[in-house]
């Protein structure tokens, strides 16, 4: 496991590497001005000068997506609990939580920072409404995945339906439930980001637009890579709860 771990760490690094320096070698080799695409070693030269900044707003936008993507998991696999075992939610509010997926949450955004002000909560806001629907379907997906013969042996056990729910459809569920918040996590970085972009004083967001607006555009890419940065952080950081899933290849 350790040599495949290693094969893979050094194929994806040579990968990365590889795009990095045809990037460096094309933008100087086509004559592209540094205002209009720099090199990624200028990129990474605004990086550490302007390690302070960029850290400082990369822990604002953290803040917001870590609480918005906590009340969406908070809130969510309750209500998928809910749509799973009542008919009736599930004719009304499964259809209605659909429908509110369906808006534009770039939309939204504006009115969300006319109701809530340029603060923690609209952007806390934005992070959770992208994070949330996942997370719903995600956990519907994984409690309809409980293996009918297993439901089958706990009603012949004579267990009670919430002895059934916690040992058989919460474990059987669980998979489904971080695959939902893999995909959760980064459209929380998304909303949070966006809701930086439509009022906020902080933020890699706000440093994006504020960059971008000067035309430092090197500030701008070295904002959006620790972005991106933050974003592998925080999916990876769920992917590693995974390894704790004994029964996943079961």
């Amino acid at each position: 496991m350790s040599r495949r771990f290693n094969r893979d760490t050094a194929t994806s690094a040579g990968f990365f590497l590889a795009l990095g320096l045809a990037w460096e070698y094309g933008v100087r080799w086509s004559g592209v001005q540094s205002y209009l695409l720099p090199p990624p070693s200028a990129i990474l030269g605004e990086l550490w000068t302007s390690r302070g900044a960029i850290l400082s707003q990369s822990l604002v936008t953290l803040t917001e997506v870590f609480w918005g993507f906590l009340i969406a998991v908070a809130l969510g696999v309750p209500i998928a609990a809910l749509i799973y075992f009542s008919p009736t939610a599930k004719r009304t509010v499964y259809p209605l939580f659909v429908a509110l997926q369906s808006i534009p949450k770039i939309g939204l955004a504006p009115l969300i920072v006319v109701w809530c002000g340029y603060g923690l909560a609209s952007k806390l806001i934005m992070a959770f409404l992208f994070a949330f629907f996942p997370i719903i379907i995600a956990t519907l997906g994984g409690l309809a995945s409980t293996p009918a013969h297993l439901d089958e042996h706990f009603r012949a056990l004579r267990a009670s339906p919430m002895q059934s729910f916690w040992r058989l459809r919460v474990p059987a569920a669980l998979p489904s439930f971080l695959d939902g918040c893999k995909v959760a996590m980064p459209l929380a970085v998304i909303g949070a980001v966006v809701g930086e972009f439509v009022g906020s004083n902080d933020g890699l967001g706000n440093l994006i637009l504020t960059a971008s607006g000067s035309g430092h555009t090197t500030l701008t890419f070295a904002a959006l890579i620790a972005v991106t940065v933050l974003s592998l952080l925080l999916f990876y950081g769920v992917a590693y709860w995974e390894r704790f899933i004994w029964w996943r290849a079961a």
